[in-house]
């Protein structure tokens, strides 16, 4: 069928999804003009439906799913639907309960300080949750939990929303027992306990983090229904610890022949990953406190290896030993796993950094767009090679591009909120972002990564991801060549 003049293949075996194809051209990569903040507010500003994969408890769920196609059935599945709005308008009149009449929390005593030594989210917050990929892997102990960027803010994820990857399951360790070996090419072979790293001169840096296989099923079609499953094994934090540079500089490294750090996690799978030298003397962190707090279990409580820019697998967690030697050591998940598929059927190995990536978080995937008018566009964007100088959105499948606003901090290695305006008239778009980095890299569409990469890839997918906005305003998961 067609769309807007675009020719678009669905595939059959996804249900909602995609394929849209567009000439295949140059991009364009020349300074756009960034728009200011729109002063259109006076329209109606737009209402955005919830991702119901994240937004409802498991009943409300299955009656969304079986009202997906609906508008009516859909919004009164989620609580927002039309008659509520059309109460809300006529109401407009005589003037709101919710404004002239005081609530109980208006009146009445609220609950003592330190209810709760430990403080927890809303409960109406309560469905914005890290969800597995059901059949995902074999067993969840090796596994991964995705993060629901499309209910964050700013740039930072909360502690209890950053993604999971395990390979043997998570363990929560008793720091006191806890050691830290460094051995190998060094003059003083040493082991360090949590009491002696955290006497140790400190930093704290704000990186994102991302596992080499985000968005990896994207590969070979159109998989997944929204930005939480499509891209949400990314999660960005404030990590403190010890440089890896100190440590290694307190052994006394042999300058001359220490090539590469091996770092080795006190897991079940005995996770090791090589470090070339150089990178292990620039800004890798041993860190033991994640957003101001001491790391979560599940995130490598109480040591982890902290690579900034680069793939997730290497930042090691349960951190136990690291050995300085003169050759990469050719460890099994960096040998036989997270190794990229060439079209050629050549394996290359050692590709860990990320590279510059976006992605519009909203509008996104399986939410749906109740009105005409206004509403902000927004997402992240990164690069694992430097800082994030531009964002581009597009609002027809790539045809026009416009400049984002960046919104601070801008940040080396880190992720990068932006934002844009738009007014939809209610007819067809597609949505995309493309991500320019401080190197001058531009992120590539689909096709133009899968022409040097092939399709037979799990691992680096960095493309241009595409959001389709049907006139009854459901958004969906396409590919635009």
């Amino acid at each position: 069928m067609w769309h807007g003049g675009l020719r678009v293949f669905t595939n059959p075996n996804i249900s909602n999804h995609s394929y849209i194809q567009l000439p295949i051209g140059e991009m364009a990569i020349a300074p756009l003009k960034e728009e200011p903040v729109s002063k259109n507010l006076s329209d109606v500003i737009g209402r955005v439906l919830p991702a119901p994969e994240n937004h409802l408890d498991a009943e409300r769920l299955e009656q969304a799913r079986k009202a997906r196609r609906s508008f009516m059935g859909k919004a009164l599945a989620m609580g927002a639907g039309v008659t509520a709005s059309a109460r809300a308008v006529a109401a407009g009149a005589e003037g709101e309960d919710a404004i002239l009449k005081l609530p109980p929390h208006s009146t009445g005593l609220g609950q003592p300080v330190a209810s709760q030594g430990y403080g927890m989210p809303s409960k109406w917050e309560g469905n914005l949750q890290r969800r597995q990929s059901p059949g995902l892997t074999r067993v969840p102990q090796a596994s991964v939990s995705f993060t629901p960027l499309q209910g964050l803010f700013g740039i930072i994820t909360p502690n209890g929303l950053h993604f999971e990857r395990h390979h043997q399951g998570w363990w929560d360790i008793d720091p006191s027992q806890h050691r830290l070996m460094v051995n190998g090419l060094v003059q003083r072979e040493r082991v360090f306990t949590m009491d002696d790293l955290m006497r140790l001169p400190s930093v704290s840096r704000i990186h994102f983090i991302e596992c080499g296989a985000n968005s990896a099923p994207e590969w070979g079609n159109v998989a997944l229904p929204s930005v939480q499953y499509t891209h949400g094994m990314v999660s960005c934090s404030e990590f403190t610890g010890v440089l890896l540079s100190t440590l290694l500089e307190m052994c006394g490294y042999d300058r001359k022949n220490g090539k590469y750090v091996l770092a080795e996690g006190a897991d079940g799978s005995s996770m090791t990953r090589t470090i070339p030298i150089e990178r292990a003397m620039d800004d890798c962190i041993v860190a033991w406190a994640m957003n101001g707090e001491m790391l979560r279990p599940e995130n490598g409580y109480p040591l982890r290896l902290v690579v900034p820019g680069i793939q997730g697998v290497s930042w090691v967690k349960y951190l136990r030993r690291l050995e300085v030697g003169d050759m990469k050591w050719a460890t099994k998940d960096e040998a036989v796993h997270y190794i990229d598929h060439m079209p050629d059927g050549t394996h290359r190995q050692y590709t860990g950094i990320q590279e510059c990536k976006s992605v519009i978080t909203t509008p996104s995937g399986s939410q749906m767009l109740l009105d005409k008018g206004y509403y902000n566009i927004t997402g992240l964007a990164w690069s694992g090679r430097g800082s994030v100088k531009r964002v581009d959105v597009s609002v027809d499948g790539g045809r026009n591009w416009r400049t984002a606003r960046l919104e601070g901090p801008v940040l080396p290695k880190a992720l990068t909120r932006f934002n844009i305006d738009w007014v939809w008239d209610g007819k067809p778009a597609i949505l995309q972002s493309r991500a320019i980095d401080s190197t001058g890299y531009v992120q590539p569409k689909i096709n133009q990564l899968r022409a040097v990469r092939g399709t037979r890839s799990i691992y680096h997918q960095n493309a241009i991801q595409s959001w389709r906005v049907a006139e009854n305003g459901e958004v969906s998961n396409v590919q635009v060549y």
